[in-house]
């Protein structure tokens, strides 16, 4: 893709496809047990998102290590953040993650005759 001179962030926003290079970059960002944690809290908060001092203090990380994991994150595109005054606002990448879940299941039963086995579970909108 960089061959094309095109950013992989800027080609995941453009298309809404996600590569399976991109994919493995979530899920290894998320084969954490404290960046899952610091995800799962950023998803509940909604598009508002939680500042840095708001998400160390729910999850008892010290500063240094939570910004490592929040970095991680971010390489991987499933979070983005803002500078509100002295505050940095994080918020999770809705778009990266729909992505990732709509990657992983592209050809889900495709090959049962038992369609309904796999059906997305419905849950409430955000």
């Amino acid at each position: 893709m960089q061959a094309l001179g095109l950013d992989a962030s800027y080609y995941f926003y453009k298309s809404r496809n996600m590569e399976s290079n991109h994919a493995l970059a979530c899920l290894a960002a998320l084969a954490h047990e404290h960046r899952l944690a610091l995800f799962r809290l950023l998803v509940q908060a909604g598009g508002d998102g939680l500042a840095v001092g708001e998400l160390a203090a729910a999850t008892g990380l010290a500063g240094a290590t939570l910004n490592h994991h929040l970095n991680q994150l971010r390489q991987a595109g499933l979070v983005e953040d803002e500078r509100r005054g002295r505050t940095i606002q994080c918020r999770a990448h809705y778009a990266r993650m729909n992505g990732l879940l709509d990657f992983l299941t592209a050809n889900c039963c495709a090959g049962s005759s038992a369609m309904d086995a796999c059906a997305p579970r419905a849950l409430p909108k955000c």
